[in-house]
């Protein structure tokens, strides 16, 4: 029997009256949901901001959303925590909020498993708890019938979803499991057939390409690189006519492309690089009318280049690079009207850049390096017509040609120019003076002379950064006569850079270049510059590396370098200088190698200085050791280049600290730069290292760390040293998913077996050494492993040394 309209109007003005006494506070939330949210808080540390347990009303408590729809009391249908800094374990007392529909626990240090009762929301749409250090395996019983949005990545989850996941989930759309390192393992997802999108990358799968995902017709977005998924991949692929995006790469698929993509007819993003790929570009591929990105680099494609722009009107980047195409560059490429970035180094392709190339007017990032094409005077006179070229690489061409003295010249919006090892001959051209955005010029290792200009110190002036919406495609400076040259990964992120080393020049280095405070790095290294080091070069605020080796420079080191704060790579060995060696401020911080080569040079914190008779410039001979040359310029440059960050995000920690990896390291989630070396840290290398996203430089060399290297150390570290701890086991597979590393030193351990034949994929590593250690097998001869000097492999007797083979193993 109903409540009569007088009765219930009766009521609605008592709540009303009391609502008024109160300030108007909204409905109290259900105790049911309050006694969870208590019990929820009790496994947490510290307390959550915005909670205020001296009120029962909880729907006002910060990341919570009641439904209202009850005037006595509301239901939490929504819990939103995200990026709260929040650590502690996931109570089960949570759920207790039966009318939960978002969960949203992502970006903390969470640890522990999951309760398993919390993948039985009934109402559950979103349950998103990535970044976290969540635990073990995932429940063979969820049962999640509302669930649409499901997100457990860059956790240490260690099994896949079970079979029956998709039987009481099967409205599912949107799964993201990546980086969890599942490892081998069955994928069981051919009955959620309301998936569009799927995020299975950085997690150690292997087998072939998973045959049960060709049953989700709904499909838009696949991630499956860095994995270890293999063979020849299948025609089936075309069943996901749906797809906007795949992309496979950082995996080792071999065989052909099979001609599939005329199937896939909304495909916009394609991208395979870094398998084995061979053979033809398949004819659907280069008539597709859908795609706008294509990355194919690094795999062992062949034939000459046919992309028909006629069908392909609307692609914008195109990344062929490190692969096998013959002929000459394509002139039918300037069809491509809609062309935003073209790489097509390291190829072997010969001839001119086209006479057509002049009208790729949206062109902004152009590499033809290592392509063995010429002309270079004919290349810029047509390369200038593209007037948004903001990045233009043309490497190790044009060998023993002059650099172009054409004053008309005009590269009005050039942010980075590349054009290394070519041998070039002539001077430093003026019409570089007209390129007013220019932040990066690399033209070392030529045989470029004269003075430098005076008008130089008006680059990299204006603006301080690269153009941010340039694409994220890497160049690689190649390597000469066996020495690591420095790697541009990500050219947008290069800090401003001038590279004039081994070449001619001549005259000093003028006074004016103290104009350049926006310059990170300054490399004049061998060349025939004379005079002293101008003072001035204490204006240059921004500087982190000073190279200035291998000349004949003469005087003392300004005192006044000491106020650069963020100088972290500095070297004037071999020159003619003397005097005291500055002490204080980064100069602290140098190795003695920097300074070699000066005879009457002070060493440092020996005072005073006794003056002696100043000698001619040394040089050294073929038997100097180098390897401070290659670690502080081939790879010091590379990835030091934004070292000033550990003054801002990073942690530098004094010598001669004992214990273990602190666990508090765990929730500082913006960390870039980690140096624990020097130290007498021990225990195992925790696995919660592997969840800094942003981390480049991790440095735990010289402790006494044992136990094996985790399988999951941050994928995106540039630098990794365990020189000289106990460590034990086998170096993982799972390394080569470190795209960006340049250096990587696990010299003096105790780890065993074979060097993964994967690593040959990293194409950026410029410094590798497993000296000292119980390696066997054969060593990887190929990409840049052909590089790597034989002291890098010494000291283990059961490996066989590169080149000979069958390897007899020991």
């Amino acid at each position: 029997m109903g409540i009569p309209t007088m009765s219930l109007v009766f009521i609605l003005l008592a709540v009303m009256l009391q609502q008024k006494i109160q300030g108007s506070q909204e409905p109290a939330c259900h105790m049911n949901d309050l006694t969870a949210l208590k019990g929820f808080t009790k496994c947490l540390e510290p307390d959550i901001g915005g909670w205020n347990w001296s009120s029962s009303n909880c729907c006002s408590f910060t990341g919570i959303t009641c439904d209202n729809s009850s005037v006595l009391y509301g239901r939490v249908v929504g819990l939103e925590l995200g990026n709260k800094r929040l650590t502690g374990t996931i109570c089960e007392s949570l759920v207790g909020l039966e009318q939960l529909r978002i969960l949203n626990l992502s970006l903390n240090s969470l640890h522990g498993k999951i309760p398993a009762n919390l993948f039985r929301f009934r109402n559950l749409e979103v349950l998103d708890l990535s970044n976290n250090y969540l635990v073990g395996p995932l429940p063979s019983a969820i049962h999640l019938p509302s669930i649409k949005y499901l997100d457990l990545s860059k956790n240490y989850f260690s099994s896949f979803i079970s079979m029956q996941f998709c039987t009481s989930s099967s409205h599912i759309q949107y799964l993201d499991l990546e980086r969890n390192f599942f490892g081998e393992g069955s994928i069981y997802l051919e009955n959620c057939t309301s998936l569009q999108y799927v995020f299975l990358n950085g997690n150690g799968l292997s087998g072939t390409f998973p045959e049960n995902l060709f049953w989700l017709q709904h499909l838009r977005v696949l991630h499956l690189q860095q994995n270890q998924f293999s063979g020849p991949l299948s025609y089936r692929i075309g069943n996901l006519s749906n797809l906007v995006e795949l992309d496979i790469s950082l995996n080792d698929f071999s065989g052909s492309l099979p001609d599939f993509f005329g199937r896939l007819r909304k495909l916009e993003s394609f991208s395979a690089s870094s398998n084995r790929l061979t053979g033809l570009l398949p004819a659907s591929l280069v008539n597709s009318a859908s795609l706008l990105r294509i990355d194919l680099h690094n795999n062992s494609l062949d034939d000459p280049i046919r992309i028909n722009c006629s069908a392909m009107a609307q692609v914008t980047s195109l990344d062929l690079a490190s692969n096998n195409f013959q002929g000459p560059v394509p002139a039918s490429l300037s069809s491509c009207q809609s062309l935003r970035a073209l790489d097509l180094a390291r190829n072997k392709l010969g001839g001119v850049v086209p006479f057509e190339f002049r009208n790729l007017h949206a062109l902004e990032f152009l590499s033809l390096g290592n392509s063995s094409i010429n002309n270079i005077s004919t290349a810029l006179e047509i390369l200038q017509h593209c007037k948004n070229l903001t990045i233009l690489d043309l490497g190790l061409n044009f060998y023993q040609e002059e650099m172009p003295s054409n004053v008309n010249l005009q590269f009005t919006s050039l942010t980075a120019l590349i054009i290394p090892f070519c041998h070039l001959r002539g001077s430093l051209p003026v019409w570089l003076s007209s390129s007013n955005m220019l932040q990066s010029l690399d033209l070392s290792w030529n045989s470029l002379g004269g003075s430098l200009p005076s008008w130089i110190e008006n680059l990299v002036h204006k603006t301080a950064l690269l153009k941010e919406s340039c694409e994220h495609i890497s160049l690689v400076k190649s390597k000469e006569q066996g020495r690591p040259r420095l790697v541009y990964d990500n050219i947008c992120n290069l800090p401003p850079t001038i590279d004039l080393s081994h070449n001619k020049f001549i005259g000093p280095i003028w006074p004016s270049f103290g104009n350049l405070k926006n310059l990170h790095v300054l490399n004049l290294e061998e060349n025939n510059l004379s005079g002293s080091i101008p003072d001035s070069i204490s204006g240059m605020t921004s500087l982190e590396v000073l190279v200035l080796s291998r000349n004949n420079l003469s005087g003392e080191i300004p005192y006044s370098l000491v106020h650069l704060s963020f100088l972290s790579v500095f070297n004037v060995s071999y020159n003619r200088l003397y005097g005291d060696t500055p002490s204080g401020g980064q100069f602290m911080t140098f190795p003695d190698s920097s300074f070699d080569g000066n005879q009457a040079l002070c060493p440092r914190l020996v005072a005073p200085c006794q003056r002696k008779q100043i000698p001619p410039v040394v040089s050294p001979g073929k038997k100097m050791k180098i390897m401070d040359w290659n670690f502080g310029i081939g790879a010091a440059i590379g990835f030091l280049l934004t070292v000033f960050f550990c003054f801002k995000s990073g942690w530098l920690i004094p010598i001669g600290r004992r214990g273990s990896l602190p666990i508090w390291l765990s929730s500082s989630k913006m960390l870039q730069l980690l140096d624990l070396s020097w130290n007498s840290l021990e225990g195992s290398i925790p696995s919660w290292m592997g969840k800094f996203e942003y981390l480049f430089y991790l440095d735990l060399s010289n402790n006494s760390f044992s136990g094996e290297i985790p399988e999951c150390i941050s994928l995106n570290l540039h630098v990794l040293s365990l020189e000289e701890n106990n460590i034990s086991r086998s170096i993982p597979d799972s390394i080569s998913g470190m795209t960006s590393l340049e250096v990587l030193d696990l010299s003096p351990n105790n780890i065993s077996g074979d060097i993964p034949h994967s690593l040959v994929h990293l194409s950026f590593l410029s410094v590798f050494n497993v000296s000292y250690n119980r390696l066997y097998g054969e060593t990887p001869s190929e990409g840049q492993f052909m590089t790597f000097p034989e002291a890098s492999f010494e000291g283990n007797e059961a490996l066989c040394p590169r080149l000979l083979a069958p390897c007899q193993t020991k």
